[in-house]
Protein backbone atom coordinates (compact mmCIF):
# COMPACT_ATOMS: atom_id res chain seq x y z
CA UNK A 1 0.00 0.00 0.00
CA UNK A 2 1.29 3.52 -1.11
CA UNK A 3 1.67 5.93 2.24
CA UNK A 4 2.58 9.48 1.76
CA UNK A 5 5.78 10.46 1.65
CA UNK A 6 7.57 11.60 4.98
CA UNK A 7 7.06 15.72 5.61
CA UNK A 8 3.94 15.97 3.34
CA UNK A 9 0.50 16.59 4.82
CA UNK A 10 -2.49 14.73 3.08
CA UNK A 11 -3.94 17.00 0.34
CA UNK A 12 -7.72 16.67 1.67
CA UNK A 13 -10.83 17.68 -1.21
CA UNK A 14 -11.84 20.66 -1.57
CA UNK A 15 -15.66 19.87 -0.62
CA UNK A 16 -14.41 18.79 2.90
CA UNK A 17 -12.96 21.93 3.91
CA UNK A 18 -15.56 23.42 2.77
CA UNK A 19 -17.96 21.48 5.45
CA UNK A 20 -15.32 21.54 7.87
CA UNK A 21 -15.68 25.17 7.30
CA UNK A 22 -19.04 25.40 7.81
CA UNK A 23 -19.59 23.39 10.69
CA UNK A 24 -16.82 25.83 12.49
CA UNK A 25 -18.89 28.74 11.87
CA UNK A 26 -21.91 26.88 13.02
CA UNK A 27 -20.56 25.53 16.22
CA UNK A 28 -19.17 29.93 16.63
CA UNK A 29 -22.33 30.94 16.21
CA UNK A 30 -24.20 28.52 18.91
CA UNK A 31 -21.25 29.00 21.30
CA UNK A 32 -22.09 31.74 24.01
CA UNK A 33 -20.85 35.22 22.03
CA UNK A 34 -22.64 33.81 18.71
CA UNK A 35 -26.01 33.15 19.86
CA UNK A 36 -26.27 36.16 22.35
CA UNK A 37 -25.39 38.22 18.63
CA UNK A 38 -28.16 36.24 16.89
CA UNK A 39 -30.65 37.01 19.51
CA UNK A 40 -29.89 40.55 19.47
CA UNK A 41 -29.97 40.56 15.69
CA UNK A 42 -33.48 39.08 15.64
CA UNK A 43 -34.64 41.01 18.47
CA UNK A 44 -33.61 43.95 16.27
CA UNK A 45 -35.24 42.73 13.12
CA UNK A 46 -38.45 42.19 15.07
CA UNK A 47 -38.66 45.10 16.43
CA UNK A 48 -38.38 47.14 13.39
CA UNK A 49 -40.79 44.65 11.34
CA UNK A 50 -43.84 44.22 14.33
CA UNK A 51 -43.50 46.80 16.98
CA UNK A 52 -42.20 50.22 15.37
CA UNK A 53 -45.70 50.15 12.78
CA UNK A 54 -47.90 49.35 15.98
CA UNK A 55 -46.30 51.83 17.81
CA UNK A 56 -46.97 53.97 15.04
CA UNK A 57 -50.46 53.25 14.84
CA UNK A 58 -51.05 54.85 17.91
CA UNK A 59 -50.18 57.87 16.71
CA UNK A 60 -52.18 58.22 13.62
CA UNK A 61 -55.53 58.45 12.42
CA UNK A 62 -56.56 57.19 9.15
CA UNK A 63 -59.68 58.37 7.40
CA UNK A 64 -60.71 56.22 4.71
CA UNK A 65 -62.85 57.77 1.18
CA UNK A 66 -66.69 58.31 2.07
CA UNK A 67 -66.04 59.07 5.42
CA UNK A 68 -64.88 61.89 8.00
CA UNK A 69 -63.67 62.51 11.21
CA UNK A 70 -63.88 64.67 14.14
CA UNK A 71 -61.91 65.04 16.67
CA UNK A 72 -63.80 64.35 20.12
CA UNK A 73 -62.74 64.37 23.99
CA UNK A 74 -64.69 62.49 26.66
CA UNK A 75 -67.00 61.05 23.37
CA UNK A 76 -68.32 64.80 22.46
CA UNK A 77 -66.96 66.89 19.42
CA UNK A 78 -64.20 69.56 20.47
CA UNK A 79 -65.52 72.97 19.21
CA UNK A 80 -62.08 75.05 18.13
CA UNK A 81 -62.30 78.04 20.54
CA UNK A 82 -58.93 79.66 19.17
CA UNK A 83 -57.79 80.49 14.99
CA UNK A 84 -55.17 78.21 14.02
CA UNK A 85 -51.49 78.78 14.15
CA UNK A 86 -51.18 78.08 10.59
CA UNK A 87 -54.33 78.96 8.33
CA UNK A 88 -55.48 76.82 5.38
CA UNK A 89 -57.57 76.26 3.18
CA UNK A 90 -60.01 73.24 4.77
CA UNK A 91 -59.11 74.55 8.58
CA UNK A 92 -62.40 75.40 10.62
CA UNK A 93 -63.10 78.51 12.04
CA UNK A 94 -63.61 79.56 15.35
CA UNK A 95 -66.87 77.55 17.10
CA UNK A 96 -66.58 75.01 14.38
CA UNK A 97 -65.79 71.33 15.27
CA UNK A 98 -62.53 69.94 14.25
CA UNK A 99 -62.53 68.25 10.63
CA UNK A 100 -60.40 65.26 9.44
CA UNK A 101 -60.95 64.40 6.02
CA UNK A 102 -60.02 61.25 3.72
CA UNK A 103 -56.05 60.53 4.42
CA UNK A 104 -53.55 60.18 7.54
CA UNK A 105 -53.67 62.74 9.50
CA UNK A 106 -51.01 62.92 13.00
CA UNK A 107 -53.05 62.07 16.29
CA UNK A 108 -51.51 64.26 19.01
CA UNK A 109 -51.65 64.66 21.80
CA UNK A 110 -52.88 60.85 21.82
CA UNK A 111 -55.46 60.78 24.57
CA UNK A 112 -57.88 63.30 21.33
CA UNK A 113 -59.83 60.51 20.01
CA UNK A 114 -61.96 60.65 17.14
CA UNK A 115 -65.63 59.66 15.64
CA UNK A 116 -65.85 58.63 12.51
CA UNK A 117 -68.72 59.87 10.37
CA UNK A 118 -70.58 58.45 7.12
CA UNK A 119 -70.43 60.97 4.46
CA UNK A 120 -72.26 58.88 1.92
CA UNK A 121 -75.50 59.69 0.03
CA UNK A 122 -78.55 57.97 1.61
CA UNK A 123 -81.80 57.99 0.81
CA UNK A 124 -85.28 58.30 2.87
CA UNK A 125 -88.56 57.97 2.31
CA UNK A 126 -91.33 60.98 2.70
CA UNK A 127 -94.42 59.10 4.45
CA UNK A 128 -97.50 59.38 1.89
CA UNK A 129 -99.33 62.76 1.87
CA UNK A 130 -102.63 63.95 0.41
CA UNK A 131 -102.05 67.04 -1.63
CA UNK A 132 -104.20 69.26 -3.60
CA UNK A 133 -103.32 71.16 -6.66
CA UNK A 134 -104.37 74.45 -8.59
CA UNK A 135 -107.31 73.10 -9.82
CA UNK A 136 -108.23 71.34 -7.15
CA UNK A 137 -106.98 67.76 -8.07
CA UNK A 138 -106.48 65.83 -5.37
CA UNK A 139 -102.93 63.42 -5.18
CA UNK A 140 -101.70 61.04 -2.98
CA UNK A 141 -98.04 60.99 -3.15
CA UNK A 142 -95.56 59.39 -2.37
CA UNK A 143 -91.98 60.64 -2.24
CA UNK A 144 -88.53 59.94 -0.90
CA UNK A 145 -85.24 62.13 -1.07
CA UNK A 146 -81.67 61.09 -1.22
CA UNK A 147 -79.05 63.02 1.24
CA UNK A 148 -75.74 63.39 2.54
CA UNK A 149 -73.70 64.77 5.53
CA UNK A 150 -71.19 67.86 4.45
CA UNK A 151 -68.07 67.08 5.60
CA UNK A 152 -66.98 70.95 6.99
CA UNK A 153 -66.87 72.31 10.06
CA UNK A 154 -69.77 74.43 10.27
CA UNK A 155 -72.25 72.10 8.78
CA UNK A 156 -70.90 68.80 10.73
CA UNK A 157 -71.48 71.10 13.95
CA UNK A 158 -75.11 71.55 13.06
CA UNK A 159 -75.22 67.66 11.90
CA UNK A 160 -73.80 66.38 15.87
CA UNK A 161 -74.88 68.62 18.22
CA UNK A 162 -77.80 70.97 16.88
CA UNK A 163 -80.05 68.48 15.43
CA UNK A 164 -81.55 65.40 17.50
CA UNK A 165 -82.80 63.56 14.93
CA UNK A 166 -81.93 64.58 10.82
CA UNK A 167 -84.61 63.04 9.34
CA UNK A 168 -87.31 63.87 10.86
CA UNK A 169 -86.21 67.35 10.39
CA UNK A 170 -84.61 67.43 6.72
CA UNK A 171 -88.22 65.27 6.18
CA UNK A 172 -90.44 67.99 7.07
CA UNK A 173 -89.07 70.89 5.54
CA UNK A 174 -88.61 68.70 2.24
CA UNK A 175 -92.44 67.41 2.54
CA UNK A 176 -93.21 71.03 3.06
CA UNK A 177 -91.82 72.32 0.05
CA UNK A 178 -92.98 69.31 -2.16
CA UNK A 179 -96.29 70.75 -0.96
CA UNK A 180 -95.79 74.01 -1.94
CA UNK A 181 -94.68 72.83 -5.61
CA UNK A 182 -97.74 70.44 -6.06
CA UNK A 183 -100.09 73.36 -5.08
CA UNK A 184 -98.72 75.16 -7.49
CA UNK A 185 -99.73 72.31 -10.22
CA UNK A 186 -102.68 72.24 -12.86
CA UNK A 187 -103.90 69.11 -14.17
CA UNK A 188 -104.54 65.57 -13.17
CA UNK A 189 -100.88 64.32 -13.99
CA UNK A 190 -97.92 65.47 -12.18
CA UNK A 191 -94.99 66.71 -14.10
CA UNK A 192 -91.68 64.49 -14.71
CA UNK A 193 -89.56 63.83 -11.79
CA UNK A 194 -87.16 65.81 -12.93
CA UNK A 195 -88.99 69.30 -12.80
CA UNK A 196 -90.11 68.03 -9.42
CA UNK A 197 -86.77 67.71 -8.58
CA UNK A 198 -86.05 71.06 -9.96
CA UNK A 199 -88.07 73.44 -8.24
CA UNK A 200 -88.58 71.02 -4.50
CA UNK A 201 -84.39 71.32 -4.25
CA UNK A 202 -84.29 75.39 -5.44
CA UNK A 203 -87.06 76.01 -2.46
CA UNK A 204 -85.84 73.90 0.18
CA UNK A 205 -82.11 73.04 -0.19
CA UNK A 206 -80.42 76.44 1.80
CA UNK A 207 -82.99 75.59 4.19
CA UNK A 208 -82.16 71.62 5.01
CA UNK A 209 -78.37 72.60 4.84
CA UNK A 210 -78.92 75.80 7.25
CA UNK A 211 -81.19 72.95 9.59
CA UNK A 212 -80.01 70.08 9.53
CA UNK A 213 -76.09 70.35 7.86
CA UNK A 214 -77.15 68.28 5.17
CA UNK A 215 -76.65 68.36 0.88
CA UNK A 216 -80.00 67.68 -0.49
CA UNK A 217 -79.70 65.84 -3.66
CA UNK A 218 -82.20 64.97 -5.31
CA UNK A 219 -86.36 64.50 -4.07
CA UNK A 220 -88.38 61.97 -6.51
CA UNK A 221 -91.89 60.99 -6.53
CA UNK A 222 -92.33 57.00 -6.43
CA UNK A 223 -95.91 57.10 -6.87
CA UNK A 224 -98.63 59.43 -6.94
CA UNK A 225 -102.79 59.12 -7.34
CA UNK A 226 -105.66 60.44 -7.22
CA UNK A 227 -107.20 60.57 -4.01
CA UNK A 228 -110.41 57.94 -3.47
CA UNK A 229 -112.48 61.18 -1.82
CA UNK A 230 -111.65 63.37 -4.77
CA UNK A 231 -112.61 60.63 -7.10
CA UNK A 232 -115.56 59.93 -5.71
CA UNK A 233 -116.71 63.76 -5.42
CA UNK A 234 -116.36 63.93 -8.98
CA UNK A 235 -118.38 60.89 -9.44
CA UNK A 236 -120.82 62.52 -7.14
CA UNK A 237 -120.90 65.78 -8.97
CA UNK A 238 -121.04 63.87 -12.52
CA UNK A 239 -124.41 62.10 -11.26
CA UNK A 240 -126.29 65.32 -10.24
CA UNK A 241 -125.20 66.97 -13.34
CA UNK A 242 -126.47 63.74 -15.44
CA UNK A 243 -129.73 64.81 -13.27
CA UNK A 244 -130.21 68.04 -13.86
CA UNK A 245 -129.72 67.36 -17.37
CA UNK A 246 -132.28 64.54 -18.01
CA UNK A 247 -135.27 67.22 -15.75
CA UNK A 248 -133.80 69.86 -18.55
CA UNK A 249 -134.90 67.38 -21.26
CA UNK A 250 -138.27 66.67 -19.67
CA UNK A 251 -139.13 70.32 -19.47
CA UNK A 252 -138.55 70.74 -22.84
CA UNK A 253 -140.84 67.83 -23.78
Amino acid sequence: MNSPEPGVSPVLPRAATLHSGVMDMLFTMLGGKGMSGLLKTGTAILTTLLVLPALLKLFIVTVDEGWAAIRTRNGKPIIRNRPQRRPSARAGAVGEVVVLHPGSHGAFPLFYWYKLIDVRCRATDLPAREMTGSSGHQHRVHASFEWRPIPTGSDLRVFELDVVNVKERASNIVGAALRDVIRGLEGAELPHNDEINTRVIAASAEEVRRACGVELVRVMVTGDALTDGYLLSTALRDVDRGAQAVAALHALN
